[in-house]
């Protein structure tokens, strides 16, 4: 089977009955990696009021949210949040990529895309991400798009009723 071509986009108000598909059939798989969600967030309206305030922070420069396309359909999100101007120049990286379509590369192929636009288009000196302690997929992802680690980030998130350590990844976009 031939794996369509990725790309990341902004995203869209059109986006959120695909994302919401996403989100509802896969909450039991991402429960391990996710905060818990109101019943609101897996409803296509639900997503569309998310993408609405994304939209916003976006025209704000506060975040870059996008989208994974595998050829025109959406498979997952990719977002550019936390951005610090000035003297710091940098953003943190998150993405996801929907189970249906995990294992062929859309992960590597969105985040290298992601990369290049905080270098070029965002203007960005700095990249960071964060992964739990055993999600080694993600650990992977990193590795292949040029981040290292940095250090661990001792109870960081709260997730399933239990404090998780997640590891520090950081890449210089500008060398």
């Amino acid at each position: 089977m031939e794996t369509p071509s990725t790309g990341i986009r902004l995203i869209e108000r059109d986006d959120a009955e695909a994302l919401a598909a996403h989100r509802a059939r896969d909450a039991e798989a991402f429960a391990r990696w996710d905060p818990p969600h109101p019943a609101e967030f897996y409803t296509t309206a639900g997503q569309r009021r998310r993408i609405e305030r994304l939209l916003s922070r976006h025209h704000n420069g506060e975040l870059w949210p996008g989208v994974v396309v595998a050829g025109d359909v959406v498979v997952g999100q990719v977002t550019v949040q936390g951005i610090l101007r000035r003297v710091w120049r940098k953003g943190e990286l998150g993405y996801w990529i929907a189970c249906t379509h995990q294992g062929r590369g859309h992960a590597t192929r969105a985040v290298g895309l992601a990369v290049q636009l905080m270098t070029s288009e965002l203007g960005l000196h700095r990249g960071e991400a964060f992964t739990q302690m055993d999600n080694l997929r993600s650990q992977h992802v990193l590795r292949n798009n040029g981040f290292v680690p940095f250090g661990i980030a001792h109870s960081h998130i709260f997730i399933g009723g239990v404090w998780r350590d997640e590891i520090l990844w950081e890449r210089l976009l500008d060398q």
